[in-house]
């Protein structure tokens, strides 16, 4: 995995409100269908605004903040069925006909909104990091799990964090430079939301009962500079839902460009 930058948070106009009363920050851009962008762990709505600028002429692009990160509110205790309950609530918001593109966990996290029921037309995702393709994968993300919860438990948000990178592969030296930078602040921020991802994705193993209960097309993309193994479980995903379709993006890494993902996105969503 790459750690994916909290980006800089664009002005959310919007706001909806989930059913346990937690307020969600989000901001519609463009014309055409409808899709929400779903991002992933260290990120907020910024992350994905790049993509819905350049989604928006096909597209009616939906960015928002998650729950626990930037403009949107938290409520405890945390449960993946509160950010499903969260999507269904922003679905409902922008019309009630949407389409979902999640980027590594924020893909999980559309799979498992799409097979509880939340009305979607389709969902697309990028790289959703199900570690049992990885060798030792599944040991590596239940340790992390462990020492991020003692990190967030104690209150060591940076440590959090720290983990996080650890895990994606970056270098100490990475590591202890991004400590020093102005980012670090922001990470920091949303470590909490760490915890969140950790349970979304439930151990890291491909959760196939769930994906066999997507009731809708999905389109898992890869990139082709990626390591084996996020290729590997972009098929897999692809294989297990009842209609899927694998595409490798060439050239791509676990960072993808929104101008290359863009145009292939809007194609599956419909936009004109």
């Amino acid at each position: 995995m790459s750690p994916a930058p909290c980006g800089s948070l664009p002005r959310m106009d919007s706001t909806t409100t989930s059913p346990d009363g937690t307020p969600l920050a989000y901001d519609v851009t463009g014309r055409g269908p409808t899709v929400i962008l779903v991002s992933g762990a260290m990120s907020t709505g910024g992350t994905t605004a790049p993509l819905a600028a350049r989604l928006a002429d096909r597209c009616t692009a939906v960015v928002y903040d998650r729950r626990g990160r930037g403009a949107s509110g938290d409520t405890a205790p945390y449960a993946v069925e509160r950010e499903i309950e969260d999507l269904a609530a922003l679905v409902a918001a922008v019309g009630g006909d949407a389409a979902l593109f999640g980027v590594s966990s924020g893909g999980a996290l559309a799979l498992r909104a799409a097979a509880a029921g939340v009305p979607v037309r389709s969902v697309a995702v990028y790289e959703p990091p199900y570690a049992d393709f990885l060798d030792g994968g599944a040991e590596r993300m239940a340790r992390y799990g462990t020492e991020l919860s003692a990190a967030l438990g104690a209150g060591r948000g940076g440590d959090a964090v720290a983990l996080f990178l650890r895990l994606t592969g970056l270098a100490e030296e990475m590591i202890d430079r991004a400590r020093q930078s102005p980012m670090w602040a922001g990470m920091e921020a949303v470590a909490p939301s760490l915890a969140y991802d950790d349970a979304v994705l439930a151990g890291g193993l491909l959760p196939r009962e769930v994906l066999a209960a997507v009731p809708v097309p999905v389109l898992a993309l890869t990139g082709g500079a990626s390591p084996d193994w996020l290729r590997a479980a972009g098929r897999a995903v692809a294989e297990a839902v009842p209609d899927g379709t694998y595409r490798e993006l060439p050239d791509q890494t676990h960072m993808v460009e929104p101008d290359v993902v863009a145009p292939v996105l809007a194609d599956f969503t419909g936009g004109a």
